[in-house]
């Protein structure tokens, strides 16, 4: 992206509502653009939209982090998300050969910034068999767990070659939440956490679960505005341009926005009889729309995997909250003193305090 686009988006936004707003630097791979442009780039976001409390993310492989890149991060406190798959092995088997050891040098270099770094596993087909060894993998390394369902390939010729079952999927959310009480206080699993949150609160709590539409934007580089990352590079799903300057009212009047929206109306019906339609919301509208090329036919393909995961956290909580005397007051430091497994209510009482 040019810094004369980055200069656009200011002037698009300036004028806008004040609130907080994130900027992530998303890929095709952003550490491409190089430290000049972000050294441009970041005070022109912060400055230029002070009134709006900008804070940023990036997203990378890591490959190309250099000193001078993490420096000029460090300065603006963004964090890093990047990918790894579990063990080396693995990990390569799925990503190609030499990504393990190029993505941990530029994890070293970021951390030796003070950059804060977490990682995304993509668990596929093949990878959810080895659940054990990548969960222990992040476990023994000190890492963050986020993990990543494999979808369908919209350009593969067998498009459900590395794509995880729903099924899988469940089952996978199930034994992760297992892990994060056998472990609690050792290792987050930021979905399970989402996940429980999700349910305590009644709302959805990341953009997977909740009406993201007219808060959540993404720009391309020419300046095209997509209604999240996931869409730039498909032209039937451009909103506007920031160049244009356009309103919320002219966003609101392309195709990209009916069509978000008939996704939640569609939702709405197709879902009211779900106790769980106010914090999963039908699910990633990507999901449901890229794959029939913007018809739409149903919820998020990966709807039975959260109905399994839903299901489990409510279960587990209505069984603590009126059946476990363990939960009377003490009954969570008793329960630890027996070497029993913390509860869902403990953790959520983490996950809420943190």
């Amino acid at each position: 992206m040019p810094i004369e686009t980055i200069n656009e988006v200011v002037e698009w936004l300036k004028d806008s509502r004040h609130e907080r707003i994130t900027f992530t630097f998303h890929g095709g791979e952003p550490l491409l653009a190089g430290a000049d442009f972000y050294r441009q780039a970041l005070p022109l976001l912060s400055e230029g939209l002070r009134h709006m409390n900008p804070e940023f993310a990036l997203q990378t492989n890591l490959w190309r982090m250099t000193p001078e890149l993490a420096e000029i991060l460090a300065e603006y406190n963004v964090p890093i998300g990047s990918s790894i798959d579990g063990p080396k092995e693995l990990n390569d088997f799925q990503r190609g050969n030499g990504y393990f050891d190029k993505c941990m040098r530029g994890y070293e270099i970021a951390r030796a910034h003070g950059l804060n770094v977490r990682f995304i596993c993509t668990f596929t087909s093949h990878s959810v068999e080895y659940k054990e060894d990548i969960f222990n993998f992040f476990l023994q390394h000190g890492f963050d767990l986020k993990l990543h369902p494999a979808l369908p390939s919209l350009r593969d010729r067998n498009p459900e070659k590395w794509a995880l079952a729903p099924e899988k999927y469940g089952e996978l959310l199930v034994y992760l939440l297992d892990q994060s009480l056998e472990h609690l206080g050792e290792i987050e699993v930021m979905n399970i956490n989402d996940l429980c949150r999700g349910v305590f609160t009644r709302r959805g709590n990341v953009c997977t679960f909740v009406d993201c539409m007219g808060s959540t934007f993404a720009v391309g580089p020419d300046g095209s505005i997509y209604p999240c990352y996931r869409f730039v590079g498909m032209p039937e799903y451009v909103m506007g341009n920031v160049y244009d300057r356009p309103d919320l009212e002219d966003l609101a009047r392309s195709d990209a926005w009916n069509l978000m929206h008939r996704f939640k109306e569609y939702v709405d019906q197709a879902c009211s009889g779900c106790a769980h339609i106010n914090y999963c919301r039908g699910g990633c509208p990507y999901n449901a729309i890229a794959p029939t090329g913007g018809e739409i036919h149903g919820v998020d393909p990966h709807c039975v995997a959260y109905r399994r995961i839903f299901d489990e956290i409510t279960e587990r909580l209505n069984k603590e909250l009126y059946e476990s005397p363990g939960m009377r007051p003490g009954g969570s430091r008793a329960r630890r003193r027996r070497g029993a497994r913390p509860g869902i209510m403990e953790l959520m009482h983490r996950i809420v305090l943190s």
